[in-house]
Order: C-alpha cells, then structure tokens, then sequence
C-alpha cells in the first residue's frame, strides 16, 4: 500500500468507533466478537451445520474443510472488524462453553450508514426464541453504537423461519428479487428483501 493510499486508509476510520462493546447480553446468550484461537471451537459448530449454512455464509465445503481453515476465517472476521468493515460475532448459550450461533453485520455502507445481516443457530436451539434475542440485541447495538440507519436481510424465498424472525425483530418486506442466488447445488433461488430501519 503506498503513503497515500493508507492516509486516505487512516482518514476513513472513524475513531468514535475504536471503543464500541465487543461483548452484548441477552437473557439465554452472550454475544461477543470472535478472539484468536476460536476457530477450533466454531469449526464444530459449522461442520455440525454445513449443509444448512453454506448458502448464508457463502462458504464451500473446502473453506471449513479443516480447524485451521475456521480459525483462518475467524481472524478474517477479526480483522474487518478492527478494519471497521464488518462486525461478526460468535452467539454462545449462557449454560454452555461452545458457540451455538453467528451473526454478522457485513456490506457496510457507511454513507448511509446501513449494513446486512446473516445470523445462524445450530440446529438443536432452533425454534427456542435464541435469535430473536440476538438479533434484537444485535439491531440495538447496530442502532446506538454504529450509528447505522437501516439493515437488511436478504433470505431465500422459501425460507419461512428466517423471515417469521426478522418480522419478529421488526424488519418489514421490501421486495423479491427472482433468481438472485445460486446454491451450491446449482440451482437459482428468488430472494427476499427485508430491512429494518431506526
């Protein structure tokens, strides 16, 4: 990177965003921003997942094909985060040791300043009400500590829980997109747009 290129670099981040939490609390999970050495612990919970999270997280097989390839990801995700350029968390129970889920604010326009959403939960706490806690707790600290405006979700068409949650969280439907996204099995998907504004 030249001289220039990283003045231009250090003038974009935004030092009001150097001390937000990396740590959030709802009643049943502690959400936190990923650390060094996590990879071990979340490649579980992908590969116990993968075929239900290939498509959210636009991962391959081969990208969790190892622990190291996770904790390879789980410092990418650390590093846009220090980068102001994306904010992913890990989602853990307040019973447990491993994590139990993932969210993501990502494709962060901070003109607006808006973001997207992914999130995923392991399939054991499914329909337990576990990320409508998070993604509340989530949309508050987007709202008062990023200061964002709007987040969206993009989820397939057929994905009825995904979109019974974000209604839940308060995101209102924007629009279907036909044949936006391409599974990993081929085949072409229509999306649905949803976003919640502050």
């Amino acid at each position: 990177m030249s001289y220039r290129a990283k003045i231009v670099f250090l003038r974009t981040m935004m030092p009001q965003l150097f001390h937000i939490d990396t740590v959030l609390l709802s009643q049943h999970t502690v959400i936190r921003r990923f650390r060094e050495n996590d990879g071990e612990a979340f490649y579980e919970l992908l590969d116990n997942n993968r075929s239900r999270i290939e498509e959210l997280l636009a991962l391959s097989a081969s990208d969790i094909g190892s622990k190291e390839d996770c904790e390879a990801f789980v410092r990418r995700k650390l590093s846009n985060w220090l980068l102001q350029q994306s904010y992913a968390f890990g989602v853990w129970h307040t019973d447990g040791a491993k994590p139990i889920g993932y969210v993501e604010l990502f494709k962060i326009d901070w003109s607006v300043p808006k973001s997207c959403i992914v999130f995923f939960v392991d399939k054991e706490y499914e329909s337990k009400g576990i990320m409508t806690e998070v993604i509340r707790e989530i949309g508050r600290y987007a709202f008062s500590q990023l200061n964002m405006e709007r987040i969206e979700l993009f989820t397939a068409s057929d994905n009825f829980p995904a979109q019974r949650l974000a209604r839940k969280c308060g995101f209102r439907r924007e629009g279907d997109l036909r044949a936006f996204f391409r599974r990993p099995s081929g085949e072409l998907v229509d999306v649905m747009l949803l976003a919640v504004t502050r």
